[in-house]
């Protein structure tokens, strides 16, 4: 797991602010879960939270327990493009730095019905150049970089 560093996701809220009251939320290549918990903690209504790592997804489901918040969220262990979700108004995309799981799976969201209307999809990766599917959406509204970090925010 390589968590969303605390600074990072500060600023990432900062500016999801007005967006995440209540938001549907899908939280993809979840890990630990902190995305779409942090999401929830401030007003989301329900997040669905997509990871194939078993660990990792029975931990996210004891956290939902902890924090009694089961009822606005649901747990899928399978990889993205198998889990059966509903239209998101806001996506966290933060899937491993190596390989192309970011660039295939924007393209796949980009044509996909899971983005609401007017949608908003946090991106996250190694520091470098966007990758190519980026350009699959309207705009990127924010940008920036932490030590080895890009991340971004993109409106469908």
């Amino acid at each position: 797991l390589r968590p969303t560093p605390d600074r990072v996701r500060e600023t990432v809220f900062n500016w999801l602010a007005p967006a995440v009251q209540d938001a549907r939320c899908i939280d993809l290549f979840a890990g630990s879960g902190a995305l779409g918990l942090e999401a929830l903690s401030r007003g989301a209504a329900y997040c669905d939270f997509v990871d194939i790592s078993r660990p990792a997804t029975e931990a996210i489901g004891d956290h939902l327990a902890a924090l009694g918040a089961s009822g606005r969220a649901s747990v899928h262990c399978c990889d993205a493009q198998s889990a059966t979700l509903e239209a998101a108004d806001l996506v966290f995309l933060d899937p491993p730095f190596d390989g192309q799981l970011l660039n295939t799976t924007l393209s796949w969201l980009s044509e996909s019905s899971l983005l609401a209307k007017g949608a908003l999809v946090y991106v996250e990766h190694r520091r470098g150049p966007s990758p190519p599917a980026v350009a699959k959406f309207s705009s990127i509204m924010k940008d920036k970089t932490a030590g080895e970090v890009r991340y971004c925010l993109l409106c469908r």
